[in-house]
């Protein structure tokens, strides 16, 4: 995870030509720059290079294409810094690699600002913009993101007479009313080594405002609202859930079976629910005949709320295009104004499920990009309209542990160390009290945070 947005940084792309090329002789243009990118499927980097062949005749600007992948991106990163060799560009980046940077004093923190305000500032998802803002300064130039969802089956809430389960008391009352025959109220994720459980939960705790740190930067994850995520979540698990150690596999296949009436997993499932990919399709009784059966009688709930949340939120990831400090600024700035309007519509169609657009005025074109692989359809033939609606306002309701604080180098190394899936674990099966988890976890956490070089 992010399930299929586990990709990796390479080639990429794109430019524009609404920012007003600087002329021959300025310092920060270039004839050639070098971008990275952490979209290097095949299918992916086909279509960066096709945008960044457009961008080069459109502005004689050539691109020079790398990959790196995710998991080597921090030490292919430093590597580059010591050498004097950063690029110029960085797509596709996470916020907790943005944040990265920023501590590393690895951004040029005033580009992103002016491709903003040239792009208008108001065509943006002003909570994305927020993510990447340090200090009142803009990291980077927010492109798209995904959102983790609660998935439940809108046939079997209707014949219960069940209300969406958009808050915790919701989500309870139809896991413990639908665990039966043969059907679990909720398929979760609580394998102990899977980030995917980290991800999962860290969408129920932010609904209840349990943060994992403070705005001092100090581990609050023992907090009141964090102990009663602890207890909520693994009290789904033990009592409406399959049994074992469920991880982002186990979930899918569940509710894909029809054995689950609810499950959490990101908006990459939607199009496999919709019977796009060979590779992971429905199988319930019903959709033997009809493939897309599952996935019209699917409801979607963004953004939850728990009983100490002030608003409802979401757990998801808004990644960005970066400008590194030694920049030919101009025209790097050029190639992300191409990207995020020109090429947009292109960017954001490699896979719409996970490509929530940051800028507004793409919405309607959105509905019509086709998803999947081994079949293709626009979304808006497979889902409902109000579906597509809360899904294209979700960059709008995201949150993130740390990211806010400043700690996205924490962020990402407890998703390397996995300490909050390792004590829901403990809890679900019997070792651990909600409160002792808590308190286990924030421990782990204060060493890794210990451990990172600050």
């Amino acid at each position: 995870m992010p399930q299929r947005l586990t990709a990796v940084l390479s080639a990429a792309i794109l430019a524009t030509a609404t920012l007003a090329a600087c002329g021959d002789d300025s310092e920060t243009a270039a004839d050639e720059i070098t971008v990275w990118t952490e979209e290097n499927l095949p299918d992916r980097m086909s279509v960066q290079r096709q945008i960044a062949d457009e961008f080069t005749q459109k502005t004689g600007i050539k691109v020079k294409l790398t990959g790196v992948a995710e998991d080597q991106f921090s030490q292919v990163l430093t590597t580059a810094a010591a050498a004097g060799e950063l690029p110029d560009v960085i797509g596709a980046l996470p916020l907790s690699a943005v944040r990265e940077m920023e501590a590393n004093d690895l951004l040029d923190t005033e580009t992103p600002g002016k491709v903003v305000d040239q792009l208008g500032r108001s065509s943006f998802s002003q909570r994305a913009l927020e993510l990447d803002t340090s200090d009142g300064k803009l990291l980077a130039v927010p492109s798209d993101g995904w959102a983790q969802l609660v998935l439940y089956r809108k046939d079997l809430f209707e014949k219960a007479g069940l209300q969406p389960p958009d808050t915790y008391e919701a989500l309870e009352a139809a896991a413990s009313k639908l665990n039966t025959g043969g059907v679990a109220g909720i398929t979760l994720a609580i394998a102990p080594k899977d980030s995917f459980t980290a991800q999962s939960f860290e969408h129920v705790a932010l609904a209840n405002g349990c943060q994992l740190v403070d705005d001092s930067g100090n581990v609050a994850i023992d907090s009141p609202q964090c102990v009663k995520a602890f207890e909520f979540y693994s009290k789904l698990a033990k009592d409406y859930s399959v049994k074992g150690k469920q991880d982002v596999d186990s979930t899918r296949a569940t509710y894909f079976s029809g054995q689950a009436a609810m499950t959490i997993w990101s908006s990459f499932i939607l199009d496999e629910l919709a019977g796009l990919r060979k590779d992971a399709t429905p199988s319930c009784p019903q959709c033997r005949e009809d493939p897309q059966w599952l996935a019209r009688n699917t409801g979607v709930v963004t953004a939850l709320k728990g009983p100490d949340g002030s608003v409802p939120a979401q757990y998801g990831e808004v990644v960005s295009w970066a400008v590194t400090r030694d920049a030919a600024k101009d025209s790097a700035a050029e190639f992300i104004a191409y990207a995020m309007n020109e090429g947009y519509e292109r960017w954001i169609g490699m896979a719409p499920e996970g490509k929530f657009p940051t800028r507004k005025g793409f919405a309607t074109k959105w509905n019509e990009l086709p998803a999947g692989v081994d079949t293709k359809k626009p979304l808006a033939d497979v889902y409902p309209a109000d579906v597509l609606d809360a899904l294209r306002a979700s960059p709008d309701t995201l949150g993130r542990w740390g990211i806010p604080q400043g700690q996205g180098k924490l962020v990402g190394a407890t998703m390397g160390e996995l300490p909050v899936p390792k004590a829901l674990s403990a809890i679900v099966d019997g070792s651990l009290t909600p409160q002792a988890a808590a308190a286990q976890a924030k421990t782990d956490v204060e060493t890794i945070k210990r451990g990172i070089r600050q």
